[in-house]
């Protein structure tokens, strides 16, 4: 299993320190969430943006960028410049599947792999019909919009779920799972399909992000 490290509350002062050290932790990805206040509630724009760029300078690991805003083109614009190797929106804030799809086709062609997330209510089937043109579902395990939630237990189903549809169909997606994810719970998001899990403030938090990441990977 790979491990997206959310550095949505990384302090700032410390930013490019912490950086190297879940570089050197080995993550796979840098998880980048990006909040725009009117999708959410709060409003993370700059302090993602300047992260992203600062990241960029410093490593080669790559940006997992998640959209929780309502403009999604206008922040696609802003953050391919980043390089991402993955951008992920929401279908909650798209308004017709023609909408979703000419985004799927716009992320794309900036040479970036297209991820949708889907919000603990809404139901899984909706993003079905959109498995053969994306490369990432992004189950949200959490509301979106505020790091440290506790997991909601009914994503084990919805995972499920997906898993078996991927499978019954021959698809290649990806499952990332974000929210609420620890040392307690990571093996059983692993063991119902998870492919990427997103984990903040298990390793922010902990003393060594080595330790925390290797275990998140490989889940005993």
């Amino acid at each position: 299993m790979e491990v997206a490290t959310s550095v949505l509350n990384v302090e700032e002062e410390n930013s490019i320190k912490t950086f190297y050290r879940i570089e050197t932790a080995h993550t796979d990805y840098f998880h980048i969430d990006v909040m725009d206040g009117k999708f959410v509630e709060n409003n993370t724009i700059e302090k993602m943006k300047q992260y992203s760029d600062n990241i960029k300078n410093i490593s080669n690991i790559p940006l997992d960028v998640h959209l929780m805003v309502k403009d999604i083109k206008k922040y696609v614009d802003m953050f391919i410049p980043c390089e991402p190797r993955i951008i992920s929106f929401h279908i909650e804030a798209t308004k017709s599947g023609k909408e979703t799809m000419e985004l799927i086709k716009y992320i794309k062609e900036g040479n970036c792999k297209v991820g949708i997330a889907v919000n603990p209510e809404t139901k899984i089937s909706e993003v079905y019909d959109y498995l053969p043109y994306i490369h990432n579902v992004l189950v949200m395990s959490v509301h979106p919009g505020k790091g440290g939630q506790k997991f909601i237990e009914e994503t084990y189903d919805r995972i499920k779920k997906l898993k078996k549809y991927i499978e019954q169909n021959c698809f290649e997606n990806e499952i990332e799972v974000d929210g609420g994810i620890n040392l307690e719970n990571v093996k059983d998001i692993n063991q119902v399909g998870a492919d990427i899990v997103v984990a903040g403030n298990a390793v922010i938090n902990s003393k060594d992000y080595l330790y925390t990441i290797n275990r998140l990977k490989s889940p005993i």
